[in-house]
C-alpha cells in the first residue's frame, strides 16, 4: 500500500513539476524579452539624444568659438563647456594631444585614458562613435567625435538613471516570475489531481479485483483518452468476471464430480476390502505364481482404499465441511505418541518441560502422520530426525529426511495435490498426502513449510500456534 501511495504521489509531482517548469520557462523567456527589449529601447533613446547633441556641439558650438581654442586653457576659457552643459547634463574632455587634455570635472581628471580604446580610434579618424562604459566608478555613455582638426571631444552621460531603470524592471520582472511561478504550482496541483483521478480510480478499482471483488468499476465520464482508458478497464473487468464465474463453475462441477464418483465408489471399494481379507490368509497354500498375483491384488485394492480414503477427505475440504475441535494438547507427548506408532525408527528429540497448546488433536496427528508416511515412502531406510522446538507464540514441529530430495523449484509445489516431483520419490503414493496435510493446517492456523536439506533429503517444519487462530500459511 505505501509503495502504491509513493508512486501515484510520485506521477502526481512529475505532473506538477512539468506544469510548473512549462509555465517558469514561458515567463522567464518572456521576462528576458521584454527586458531585452526595454533595455533596447532605453539605451537607444538616450544614444540617439546624446549623438544629437554631439553633433550639435561639434557641428554649431565648436566652429562659432572665436577664437578657435588650440589648448586645454583656451578651451576653459572659450565659454563651451557652459554651452555644453546648458543643452544638457554632460560632462566634457577634450583631448588637444600630448597630454594637454581638458576635464569638465575633477573627476574626469586623467580620465581620457580610460575611454574606450575603440571609441578612441574612430574618434582619430573624423567619425562620431559611442560606447557604453564604468568611467571612475560611475556607469556613462561617452559619445566623441571631432571637428577637422584638434580636439577630440568626448561627451560623457550619466546612464546611471537607465541602469536604475532596468534594475527596478529586472526587480518587477523576477517578482512577477516568483508570483507566477507560485500561481503555477497551485494550478498544477489542481490540475494534476484532476488528471490523475481517473487514474487513482483505476488503481481503486484495481486493489478491489485483486482483493476478490470483481464488480469493482472505473466511473466513466467525459469524451477524452482517460475516459476511453475508463470504459476499456471496465470492459476488462467484466470480462474477467465472466470468465472466473465460469471457471469457478466448472471447478465445482469437476470437484462435485469427483466427490460424487469417490461416494459411489465406496460400497464396491468395501466389498473388495473385505474380498481381500478373505482371501489374503490363504495366500500361502497357492502356488507361487497366483501366490504373487493374490498379494499384488490385496496391496492394489488397500492402495484403492487409501486413495478412495483421501479424495474423500480432499472433497469434504472443498465443501468446506470440515470443523476443527480445539483442545488442550501437550505437543511434546502428542508428537512421541504419533512417531511410536507410524515411524519408531525415527530419531525423535521433545523438550524436557511440556509444551502445551490448545488446537485440534485429530487434525495434528493427521499431519504429522502423513509427513512421517511421505518420510518412510520417498525415503526408505534413510534417518529420519523428528524434533519439538518451543519458539515465539508457539511450537515448531520439524520432520527431516535423508532421502533423494526434490530441485529447488520443486518445493514450492509439494503441498499442491497429485504433485510428484521426479519418478525417485514418486513411489506408489497419490500425490494427496501432502496437500491434505496443508489443508489441516490451514485449518488450525498453523504454518505447515517445506524447504530442501543441504546435503539431500527435505525439512518440513510445522508451526502450532499456542492458542487456535484459524488461518491459511502453506508454503
Amino acid at each position: 500500500m505505501r509503495r502504491r501511495l509513493r508512486l501515484r504521489g510520485g506521477l502526481r509531482l512529475r505532473l506538477a513539476v512539468t506544469l510548473v517548469a512549462l509555465v517558469a520557462v514561458t515567463v522567464a523567456g518572456i521576462g528576458i524579452g521584454a527586458y531585452a527589449f526595454v533595455d533596447a529601447s532605453l539605451r537607444g533613446t538616450m544614444v540617439a539624444e546624446a549623438r544629437s547633441q554631439a553633433d550639435f556641439d561639434l557641428s554649431v558650438l565648436l566652429p562659432a568659438a572665436d577664437p578657435p581654442p588650440a589648448s586645454a586653457a583656451a578651451f576653459a576659457a572659450s565659454g563651451l563647456p557652459a554651452a555644453f552643459r546648458f543643452r544638457g547634463d554632460v560632462e566634457t574632455i577634450a583631448d588637444f594631444g600630448n597630454g594637454d587634455v581638458y576635464a569638465s570635472s575633477p573627476a574626469l581628471s586623467g580620465a581620457v585614458s580610460e575611454i574606450d580604446p575603440s571609441l578612441r580610434r574612430i574618434v582619430a579618424g573624423g567619425q562620431l562613435g559611442f560606447a557604453w562604459q564604468d568611467l571612475r566608478g560611475q556607469s556613462v555613455l561617452v559619445i566623441g567625435g571631432r571637428q577637422a582638426g584638434p580636439p577630440d571631444l568626448y561627451l560623457v552621460f550619466d546612464a546611471s538613471p537607465v541602469d536604475a531603470a532596468l534594475a527596478q524592471l529586472r526587480l518587477g520582472l523576477a517578482a512577477a516570475g516568483l508570483v507566477a511561478v507560485l500561481l503555477a504550482l497551485v494550478a498544477a496541483g489542481f490540475v494534476a489531481r484532476g488528471i490523475l483521478r481517473p487514474v487513482a480510480a483505476a488503481g481503486a478499482a484495481a486493489r478491489r479485483i485483486a482483493g476478490g471483488d470483481l464488480s469493482a468499476r472505473v466511473p466513466v465520464g467525459g469524451r477524452d483518452e482517460l475516459a476511453e482508458l475508463a470504459a476499456e478497464f471496465n470492459r476488462m473487468a467484466g470480462s474477467l468476471e465472466a470468465t472466473v464465474a465460469r471457471l469457478e463453475e466448472a471447478q465445482g462441477h469437476n470437484r462435485q464430480f469427483v466427490a460424487d464418483v469417490t461416494h459411489e465408489l465406496r460400497t464396491p471399494l468395501a466389498a473388495l476390502v473385505a474380498e481381500a481379507s478373505l482371501i489374503e490368509p490363504a495366500l500361502a497354500g497357492l502356488p507361487p505364481d497366483a501366490r504373487r498375483a493374490g498379494e499384488l491384488l490385496v496391496r492394489d485394492v488397500r492402495r484403492m482404499r487409501a486413495l478412495v480414503d483421501d479424495l474423500l477427505e480432499i472433497s469434504r475440504f472443498d465443501a468446506e465441511a470440515e470443523q476443527t475441535s480445539p483442545e488442550p494438547v501437550d505437543i511434546g507427548r502428542l508428537v512421541s505418541a504419533v512417531v511410536a506408532a507410524r515411524l519408531p525408527e525415527a530419531v525423535l528429540s521433545v523438550p524436557a518441560t511440556a509444551v502445551a497448546a490448545t488446537t485440534d488433536p485429530r487434525r495434528l496427528e493427521r499431519i504429522l502422520a502423513n509427513l512421517l508416511d511421505n518420510a518412510r515412502e520417498h525415503a526408505p531406510g534413510a534417518p529420519v530426525e523428528v524434533s519439538v522446538v518451543a519458539v515465539r507464540g508457539g511450537a515448531a514441529i520439524t520432520v527431516a529426511d535423508r532421502g533423494p530430495g526434490v530441485s529447488a523449484l520443486a518445493v514450492p509445489h509439494l503441498f499442491e495435490r497429485f504433485y510428484k516431483a521426479d519418478p525417485s520419490r514418486a513411489g506408489g503414493s497419490s500425490g494427496l498426502g501432502l496437500a491434505i496435510a496443508a489443508e489441516h493446517a490451514a485449518l488450525i492456523g498453523a504454518s505447515l513449510r517445506a524447504r530442501a536439506r543441504p546435503g539431500g533429503g527435505l525439512v518440513f517444519t510445522l508451526t502450532v500456534p499456542l492458542e487456535a487462530a484459524p488461518g491459511r500459511d502453506v508454503t
